[in-house]
């Protein structure tokens, strides 16, 4: 993409998302479907007028990573272990039930072998951006709400960069056994070198600079962006990354202030998210995989509030807390769409599994955050009610 072409690309998605943002709050209907349809009406299967959109999702990734940034800003690290702890029986539980269910329906719809196994992998796992996108962080409810959501979202990241890292290990021949070890190790090293950093030189420059604006804001980004590339270069994932540099951060004072600083950049970058998973979509294959694509997305969306309610509930969560969790994590994750093209790129599963990967991901991501978004509270709640950030 030259650089005429980013502006004018730029220019179709944000003024159209504007558009498009106009029409839903007229209709009262969900923000991010908006975002999604425009990419697919305006991306290389529809009007063709974006032809690069996997140039912007690499750019919107960005976005992912602010948002976990700022979700870490808001947990201590000691809080963070311990949420850890109470999440990890309802992540394995409910990411092997989940497993089960993709694997059973890939069988009954013809997929079998690594496909049957990578399509169940797949649906394991629950969308970060959805789930926190469209959690408020005001009411004290809603603090545990996201306490647990994020918890267990970041150990189902942790499960995701383990298959990719089995996945990825098959293309290039190496032991991916060797590689999860090492991640193992590298996770705690890392968060402690980010809160030891954080506490002798950046709470320092931030105390010593406090009333530059402008300083601050850079010193957050180049510290969000490069604990994010450190965590990739040993390898982690740079979201597990920006979210350990925001953990690091949280018992900063100034740390308040730089949430409320990076929201609008965040948002900015999601857009792109949002906008860039409707226009990466292969519409050309939608029609070999449409019935078990629905299939896996219809159960995906019945079951993960109902198994999640269950477990939660074991673990003596609140029945209604339960449950609105359970949806809110109710459908499959960006994860599973890098699962699906790096397992396609590496030869592991042919483009018709790939492609009911991508269309179930699709779906599931309208269809909840549509439902979430006119049923509980969220920063883009279509009802003044329900609207809370």
């Amino acid at each position: 993409m030259e650089h005429g072409g980013i502006i004018e690309s730029f220019f179709l998605i944000f003024t159209g998302s504007a558009l498009i943002a106009t029409l839903a709050l007229y209709a009262r209907q969900a923000l991010i479907v908006g975002y999604i349809v425009l990419g697919l009406l305006l991306g290389p299967d529809g009007l063709g007028w974006v032809t690069d959109p996997h140039l912007l999702q690499q750019i919107s990734d960005i976005g992912i990573m602010f948002l976990l940034f700022l979700l870490g800003i808001d947990l201590m690290p000691e809080q963070m272990l311990k949420m850890f702890g109470e999440a990890v029986g309802v992540t394995l539980a409910s990411s092997l039930t989940f497993l089960g269910l993709g694997y059973g329906i890939a069988l009954l719809t013809g997929f079998g072998g690594t496909e049957a196994w990578l399509i169940g992998a797949a649906a394991m796992f629950s969308s970060t951006i959805i789930g926190l996108k469209l959690l408020p962080t005001t009411a004290l409810h809603h603090r545990h709400t996201g306490q647990v959501v994020i918890s267990i979202l970041l150990i189902q990241d942790l499960i995701a960069i383990v298959i990719l890292l089995l996945i990825e290990g098959s293309r290039a021949g190496g032991d991916p056994m060797t590689a999860i070890a090492r991640n193992l190790v590298a996770l705690p090293l890392l968060l402690f070198g980010a809160i030891l950093f954080q506490r002798l030189v950046l709470a320092r420059l931030m105390e010593r600079f406090d009333q530059i604006q402008e300083y601050l804001f850079l010193l957050t980004i180049g510290w969000c962006l490069g604990v994010a590339q450190l965590a990739h270069a040993v390898g982690l994932s740079h979201e597990i990354g920006a979210f350990i540099a925001g953990v690091a951060l949280a018992s900063n004072p100034i740390a308040l202030v730089i949430e409320d600083r990076l929201k609008p950049l965040r948002d900015f970058f999601l857009i792109l998210f949002f906008f860039s998973l409707g226009a990466s979509f292969d519409l050309e294959g939608v029609g070999e995989v449409w019935v078990p694509a629905l299939l896996l997305a219809g159960v995906m969306l019945l079951a993960k509030p109902l198994v999640f309610m269950g477990l939660l509930r074991t673990a003596h969560e609140k029945r209604f807390l339960s449950l609105e969790i359970g949806v809110r994590l109710g459908q499959i994750s960006e994860f599973s769409l890098l699962i699906a093209v790096v397992a396609t790129q590496v030869g592991v599963i042919g483009e018709r599994a790939g492609n009911v990967i991508q269309l179930a991901t699709l779906v599931t991501f309208i269809a909840s955050s549509y439902y979430i978004v006119m049923r509980y509270r969220t920063p883009i709640a279509v009802s003044d009610r329900l609207r809370q950030d």
